[in-house]
């Protein structure tokens, strides 16, 4: 998972560089198939399709997390 944290780092010179699933996960310290649970039950949103390839801007994941604090506070 370290070499994915590196990736998101190395695109941060991007606005908003799009990230694979694995990319995504790690940013959100989960496993990949909890990531996909994520995404099938609609706290991530669904990816960005170019061709084949699945892909997340790191602002909605940056989100994910925004509105789990956010939750948080209320709770």
């Amino acid at each position: 998972m370290e070499k994915a944290k590196q990736s998101i780092i190395d695109r941060t010179a991007s606005p908003d560089p799009l990230l694979k699933d694995r990319e995504a996960a790690a940013l959100l310290e989960v496993s990949l198939p909890t990531f996909w649970r994520r995404v099938k039950d609609g706290t991530v949103r669904k990816p960005i399709k170019i061709g084949s390839m699945s892909r997340w801007p790191r602002s909605e994941i940056l989100e994910v997390i925004e509105k789990a604090k956010a939750a948080r506070d209320v709770a």
